[in-house]
Formats: C-alpha cells, sequence, structure tokens
C-alpha cells in the first residue's frame, strides 16, 4: 500500500517543497499523470526533469502533495514576463505542469498544491499568473481568459488556452500586455523520447481526450 490510504481525502495532505531525493518520484509520478493525455506517451516528465536547473525556475514554489509516505501531486513555477505596447516590463509567473496521480485526480489535491502556490507567490511579490491550459480545470481557480485582460502573443493572437489570474486585483489594468514565456518549456523532444527509455516501458495510444487537446491548444478568441 506504499503507507497510504487510497481513499485518504484533502484533509490528510501535507504541502511543502520537493526534496532532491524525491526527483525521480516526481518524474515518475509526473509521467504516470499525463500518460496518453495530450498525446501517445508524454514528455512532461522530461520538461520536469530539465525545469529544476533553469534559470527561471523558482524552487521556492516547486510543492508537492503527500499522502501518507507518498507524494501523490506536484506543481512547479517557472519567472515570465509582460510587456506593455510602450516598452515596460512586468515580472510574472508560469506554472507547469500540474500532475496528480491519476488515482488521486479530482479529490482536491491539484487545487489544495495551487491554492498554497498563489498565497506563496503573492507573498514573493508576484501581481500575476499567466498560464496555457483546459479552461475547465482552471476557470474555478480564479483564471480568466486572457482577451479580458489584453494579454496576448507576439502574433497578436489571444489563446483560448491561454489564461490569466491576478494575484493582486487591478494589477494588469490599464494597460495592453505581450506574454513572453520562458524558453525552459520548448523542449528537445528527441532527448525526451530518449530519457523516457530510462523508465518502465508502457503502451503508447490514442485517447478521445488527445482531440480534445488538439482543438484547444490551437483554437482562439476573437
Amino acid at each position: 500500500m506504499n503507507g497510504i490510504d487510497n481513499g485518504a481525502g484533502v484533509d490528510d495532505v501535507i504541502i511543502r517543497n520537493e526534496r532532491s531525493d524525491e526527483w525521480r518520484e516526481v518524474e515518475e509520478l509526473t509521467r504516470e499523470a499525463f500518460w496518453n493525455v495530450n498525446m501517445p506517451g508524454c514528455s512532461e516528465h522530461y520538461l520536469v526533469h530539465v525545469l529544476r536547473s533553469h534559470p527561471d525556475f523558482v524552487p521556492e514554489l516547486d510543492l508537492v502533495a503527500q499522502v501518507g509516505s507518498r507524494v501523490v501531486a506536484n506543481v512547479m513555477y517557472t519567472r515570465a514576463r509582460l510587456v506593455d505596447r510602450n516598452g515596460g516590463d512586468k515580472r510574472i509567473l508560469t506554472f507547469g505542469p500540474l500532475s496528480v496521480l491519476p488515482e488521486f485526480q479530482r479529490r482536491g489535491f491539484g487545487k489544495a498544491l495551487l491554492d498554497r502556490s498563489f498565497s506563496q507567490a503573492r507573498a514573493m511579490g508576484y501581481d500575476a499568473i499567466v498560464i496555457f491550459g483546459d479552461p475547465d480545470n482552471y476557470v474555478s481557480r480564479g483564471f480568466a481568459s486572457c482577451r479580458k485582460f489584453d494579454v496576448d502573443l507576439e502574433d497578436g493572437i489571444y489563446p483560448s488556452a491561454m489564461m490569466v489570474k491576478e494575484l493582486v486585483p487591478g494589477s494588469l489594468a490599464g494597460r495592453s500586455w505581450r506574454y513572453v514565456e520562458s524558453d525552459a518549456y520548448r523542449i528537445d523532444e528527441a532527448a525526451a523520447e530518449r530519457f523516457d527509455f530510462g523508465f518502465e516501458p508502457k503502451k503508447k495510444g490514442c485517447r478521445p481526450s488527445q482531440e480534445s487537446f488538439y482543438i484547444c491548444s490551437r483554437s482562439r478568441v476573437l
């Protein structure tokens, strides 16, 4: 049972920073959480592996949820930027991946991680977060369409999957912004494939969620 009660709820969770001796465990849980979800296989566990050594990584916001003796969820943050039309620059945050073991999903562990990280980020002086994700998963956590905050990409596009949360209400008001993501997320897919060879073999397959991801990641708000 790995020292864990599979009926445990969020009241039983301990939220803390990831330790270096848990790196492999967190990579394995990330792989389990994302395998075949967005594409056949996944590369998120490799992303976790390389994020930790990137200059934009924020170790204070590398949080895990522990139930019993087992880590069941993790979230990682990097620094990003918003640039206004006059060249003004604002340091903000993005997070991802947010990983929860499949058997512990939809039970509040991801929410608990995010709520803790939001409080810590605010205490660290950050006032906004921009992410890419499924709106169904994040609107309830206070995120809204990037279009509502006038935050776009370099090509003037407002992606449907790009969402914004003001940690400090009104912090983005009155200006138009362009989002500049950290290059930490530009991973080498061939390197990710090689990295996966070091894990227990898993069968790649197709799921309906992959089509949903394709549609969401390529659509935009007009």
